[in-house]
């Protein structure tokens, strides 16, 4: 396989992952494309979260308090690994919700590790956090 196609491959699974939240909670669909052994930092959690059932309940919450207006995403960077097994992805995102009756904006930046199992990409870690104030974001 060439690296355009694992590119556009990896690229697949992280719009699948981000629209199974944005576009109201599919949990089931969520929970196709997240390893088990997955590991997450969050600015809003203490520590790391660890394991698909933890990661799905910290996303299960938000999505339970938030109602996802409109997500962008641009700058989008794709370095892959081991021989095409594995994967960092990185971009920027602007996010604007409603949660608590308020509409908010979170603009940041994404970066999420993947592994290939077979044919398929998994989530096996994630951290996001705002976007530094003296950049440019969308």
């Amino acid at each position: 396989m060439d690296l355009n196609t694992i590119t556009r491959d990896i690229l697949k699974t992280i719009n699948a992952v981000n629209r199974s939240y944005t576009d109201g909670w599919h949990e089931e669909e969520f929970r196709r494309y997240i390893h088990p052994d997955i590991v997450a930092v969050f600015p809003d959690s203490p520590g790391r979260i660890e394991g698909k059932e933890a990661y799905v309940a910290e996303w299960r919450d938000f999505c339970s308090t938030a109602v996802v207006i409109r997500r962008q995403e641009t700058a989008h960077r794709v370095s892959i690994f081991s021989g095409g097994k594995a994967s960092v992805v990185t971009y920027l995102f602007s996010v604007t919700f409603v949660m608590d009756g308020r509409e908010q904006t979170m603009l940041g930046r994404d970066m999420f590790f993947l592994v290939r199992e077979g044919r398929k990409w998994l989530v096996a870690a994630q951290q996001f956090s705002a976007e530094p104030e003296d950049v440019v974001s969308i």
